[in-house]
């Protein structure tokens, strides 16, 4: 496996660049589950920034949303594709790659010119997307069938459960 470096922006430029090596190193790290929640406090704040013209309570809730979703997101994709699928993965490998596939989220900030931010929040979304697909994948080391699935299957349950609570 080729190293891709330790540093918190150099794992952040290789999420973001869908670098399989850069989600292997911080599955593997145990150290960079502190990074990994930097990564989503940067996101949080980038995306509370972005949200700011809708007023303070919008900007509140993209930053919890940013927080509480990637611990429950991590913990479904984690309950869905070690028990459902047979992936092999760890908690803490979960939090880590779906922590820095959040990488791209730093563009949300984008929501503050208002020209710009539809685009580019909509981009920023589609490519979160692929990069939480990839997180997913090599954190539980499935293949893309089931990898999609596991995706599929907790969405539905993450549907399920916002409409319980």
């Amino acid at each position: 496996m080729a190293q891709t470096g330790g540093s918190m922006v150099e794992r952040m430029i290789g999420a973001a660049m869908l670098n399989v090596d850069t989600y292997e190193e911080v599955e593997h790290d145990q150290d960079a589950t502190g990074q990994a929640a930097a990564v989503v406090a940067i996101v949080a704040v980038c995306s509370a920034i972005g949200a700011s013209p809708l007023g303070w309570i919008a900007a509140v809730g993209q930053a919890g949303s940013a927080l509480v979703g990637w611990v429950v997101w991590a913990g479904i994709a984690y309950f869905v594709g070690s028990n459902v699928f047979k992936g092999e993965v760890t908690w803490g490998e979960m939090l880590r790659t779906l922590g820095f596939a959040q990488a791209p989220g730093v563009l949300l900030l984008t929501g503050i010119i208002p020209i710009l931010s539809w685009p580019i929040l909509f981009a920023a979304s589609i490519w979160m997307l692929v990069t939480a697909f990839v997180a997913t994948r090599q954190a539980l080391d499935l293949d893309n069938a089931k990898t999609f699935m596991t995706i599929i299957v907790g969405w539905l349950i993450l549907f399920g459960l916002r409409a319980i609570f």
